[in-house]
């Protein structure tokens, strides 16, 4: 069992919940706006506007919100009433008014492992709203730096390590997303757990071979085995 690593964790998804939330919402509003032969075509333009809207806007409740306006634009050729716009809000509310859901067995687990390792979280995202997802988790306290960025590439995580002066063979990047966490991480030199999660974002699918990973854990208390 290895001692004295640097643990660097994803958030969403890996330590909370959060996608899910996002998925929910695209249910409800597929279920308004066609009709059921029409719900893969419906979804492929949403994410496409999706995948547009986060090079400008980032990622979040705010980029979600426009691109959801914007699906309903393009659907009706038309700019979205201030009826709809409501409805569109109404479909939002669960992620407005979110209460943050830990992942099974990370509380516990990251008890344990910030006794023999030093922890830091790496999100990205809109500043604000990592922020307040952070402050609600209630385990802010066991990280030694907590690090939001816009994007996670391989830029980061060399700037991560050279303005914090990690040692890239003791350092661990773990998370969900092959495309944010993984891949990236293992190209700028460190290592990476793979923990998957059944509802990462389509937009954070990459193509990727689990056994790339450093680790592949089924589950987030299986760290417990290795650190």
């Amino acid at each position: 069992m290895l001692k004295g690593q640097t643990l660097v964790f994803d958030a969403d998804d890996t330590l909370w919940e959060n996608n899910v939330l996002f998925e929910r919402v695209i249910d409800g509003f597929l279920n308004w706006v066609c009709a059921p032969e029409d719900r893969a075509r419906t979804r492929v333009l949403l994410d496409e506007i999706e995948a547009k809207n986060a090079v400008s806007l980032g990622y979040g409740a705010e980029m979600f919100r426009q691109s959801l306006r914007d699906c309903l634009e393009a659907l009706n050729g038309r700019i979205p009433t201030d009826v709809e716009n409501a409805r569109v809000e109404e479909l939002l509310t669960p992620l407005t008014n979110r209460q943050v859901e830990l992942i099974e067995g990370v509380a516990e687990t990251l008890v344990a492992l910030s006794g023999n390792h030093e922890l830091l979280l790496l999100t990205k995202g809109n500043l604000e709203e990592q922020q307040r997802k952070v402050d609600a988790s209630r385990i802010a306290h066991h990280f030694r730096g907590i690090h939001i960025v816009p994007e996670k590439n391989v830029d980061t995580y060399r700037r991560l390590t050279a303005e914090l002066g990690l040692d890239a063979e003791r350092t661990w990047m773990i998370g969900n997303s092959p495309k944010s966490d993984i891949l990236p991480a293992l190209r700028a030199g460190l290592k990476a757990v793979y923990i998957p999660h059944e509802h990462t974002w389509v937009l954070e699918h990459e193509e990727f071979r689990p056994e790339e990973a450093t680790l592949a854990l089924g589950s987030f208390a299986e760290l417990l085995e290795h650190f």
